[in-house]
This record gives C-alpha cells, sequence and structure tokens, in this order.
C-alpha cells in the first residue's frame, strides 16, 4: 500500500527529510508521472484549432473587418519571435539572468557563438576584463536558467591554480565555486597539506550551475572553453590541478576516465609557456564515494611536494 507524507507523523517526516538532505536530494518530484509527451500533443492540437478558427473567420466579411480594425492576427509577435543575435536561434524574450523555456535551453548555437566566446575572451587584457567580458556573453544558454555567475575565488596571484567542473545548488546561490559541503571537503584536503583559498587560486569550466545539477553538454563546455584559457592566460599559474573529468579531457585532451590518469602528472601549455598540471578527483564525487579519498590524498601528497619543489628550486 502506497503512503503520502500526510500519513507519517512530524517526527517521521523531518527524519526522512532530514535522510533525503543527506543523500544530495536538492528537488521535489510530482507525486505521480507526468507525460509530458503527451502534454505537448496536446498544446499542438489546441494551437491547430485554434489557427484553423481564426483561418476561418477570416475568410468571411465580418472576420476581415475585424483584421482591418488591429484585433490581433495569428503572427508571431516579433519581438518573441526575434532571433538570438549571437546564436543565431529564435527564442523567447527573457531579461538577463531570468528562466527561460526549456526548449531554448536545448538549442545548439551555431558557428557565431563559438566565435563570439574567442573573440570576448581573447579581448580581455585582465582578469577582471574577463569576468565582465563573460557576464556580457550571451551565447550559452545555461546563463539564463542559473541565478549567478560562478566565477572565480581565492587569490589570483597563487602559484596553484585549480579547475572543477561545474557549479551546483550552492555555488549557484553563493556565486563562488566549491561552497558547501563540496567546498568545505576541498579546504579541508587544501588544509591538510598547508594551503588554504589564500594561497590558491580556484576557478571552474563552467561558470553557470545546468539545470538540475546535469553534466554539461559538449557545446556547452567547448563555448566555456576559450573563457578558461584566457583565464589561466591572465592568471599565469606555476601549477595547474584539474578537478574531475571535465577538466581533465576539455584542457589537457586525456579522453580516459579520471580514476585512470589521476595523480599522473602532465604540462598544459599557456602562450609558450609550459605550466605542470596534474588531474584529480573533484570533492563531489569524493562526497559520493568517500572509500577514494586515499586515491585523492595519494595526489594531494604529489602536489605538495611538487609546490615544494617549486619554492625551494
Amino acid at each position: 500500500m502506497d503512503s503520502s507524507a500526510s500519513d507519517l507523523s512530524p517526527h517521521a517526516l523531518h527524519a526522512l527529510i532530514g535522510f533525503y538532505a543527506e543523500s544530495g536530494v536538492e528537488d521535489l518530484c510530482e507525486d505521480a508521472a507526468v507525460d509530458r509527451f503527451a502534454q505537448t500533443a496536446e498544446a499542438q492540437r489546441s494551437r491547430k484549432q485554434t489557427n484553423e478558427n481564426t483561418a476561418h473567420q477570416g475568410s468571411t466579411p465580418q472576420g476581415r473587418d475585424i483584421q482591418r480594425e488591429g484585433a490581433p492576427s495569428s503572427a508571431p509577435d516579433r519581438a518573441t519571435a526575434a532571433p538570438n543575435a549571437v546564436s543565431g536561434a529564435s527564442r523567447p524574450a527573457a531579461a538577463p539572468g531570468g528562466p527561460i523555456p526549456q526548449a531554448s535551453q536545448l538549442t545548439i548555437p551555431d558557428e557565431a557563438a563559438f566565435n563570439d566566446a574567442r573573440s570576448l575572451s581573447g579581448s580581455a587584457n585582465t582578469i577582471e576584463e574577463l569576468r565582465a567580458a563573460l557576464q556580457g556573453f550571451s551565447g550559452c544558454n545555461l546563463r539564463h536558467s542559473a541565478k549567478s555567475l560562478v566565477f572565480a575565488d581565492g587569490n589570483p596571484d597563487a602559484d596553484v591554480m585549480f579547475i572543477g567542473e561545474s557549479p551546483g545548488r550552492d555555488e549557484d546561490l553563493q556565486g563562488l565555486p566549491f561552497a558547501g559541503r563540496a567546498g568545505q571537503l576541498l579546504d579541508r584536503m587544501l588544509a591538510a597539506i598547508g594551503m588554504d583559498r589564500t594561497t590558491s587560486y580556484i576557478t571552474t569550466m563552467i561558470p553557470w550551475r545546468p539545470p538540475g545539477n546535469r553534466p554539461p553538454a559538449p557545446h556547452e563546455i567547448e563555448l566555456c572553453r576559450p573563457f578558461v584559457e584566457r583565464h589561466i592566460a591572465l592568471a599565469q599559474p606555476k601549477i595547474l590541478v584539474m578537478l574531475g573529468n571535465i577538466s581533465t579531457r576539455s584542457l589537457l585532451g586525456l579522453d580516459k576516465n579520471i580514476l585512470a590518469v589521476r595523480g599522473t602528472w602532465s604540462t598544459y601549455t599557456s602562450q609558450g609557456r609550459v605550466i605542470p598540471a596534474m588531474p584529480t578527483l573533484n570533492p563531489n564525487y569524493l562526497l559520493r564515494n568517500p572509500s577514494q579519498k586515499k586515491l585523492a590524498w595519494a595526489d594531494l601528497l604529489s602536489l605538495q611536494e611538487q609546490v615544494r619543489d617549486l619554492n625551494t628550486g
């Protein structure tokens, strides 16, 4: 027999919600599954019937008089159907940073969006100019569903730069990378080797939270990659640490799983500078797989040795 929240005592309900929170549940779902395909089909049938009725009315003299008197026509509103100046795809107008319909979030940008990303990022001569360029970049639809631009945290003059994957709920709310439980874990990891956010610089491959914390799509990663590459060039770190698969694959060109390449030192070239780079496990992954912390600890010890050699060299 199915039960609902109304069947639980306040104490049991509190315990259940606490269990969900500890398990990482952030969003609630409907009690019953909703057939979105059926809803879409019904909406399409309704629009078709409306258009047929409008066309029939327009064929009568009375219908033509109504049209001449300025009654709304069935043509789409120009402001609503105006093409996106960057991506070339039609989307409803929305306030900057505000939500847009799901259909627009699935739009694949055209070559103009990628060219715009390269142009805007390349024109930034300081880290603050790069932040402003990202804030003005409209080619990535993630910015419309996110609350905040998650740019960077820590010391931009630090020797070590950490590059994560994409923001989650806490990062989106605070506008900082690695906030919440993942940020607390990262802080403890840094403290274990004598570092903190004043002696490191932290950013992510994707500066906006994907809806529902879904993985970023390949085209979203490619749209944001020029900004990260420019970020590295402007910060000029002496050591790079890639936190997770996305930054490792995108920047180091390693297509193996992070568990296969973590802890292995590689190099990243930025404007002729060769920078030692090491992939390791993302704190969010470690929260879900605490048994893997021993691997991350080995990587941290390797980083600590690399920093020590840098300071004594």
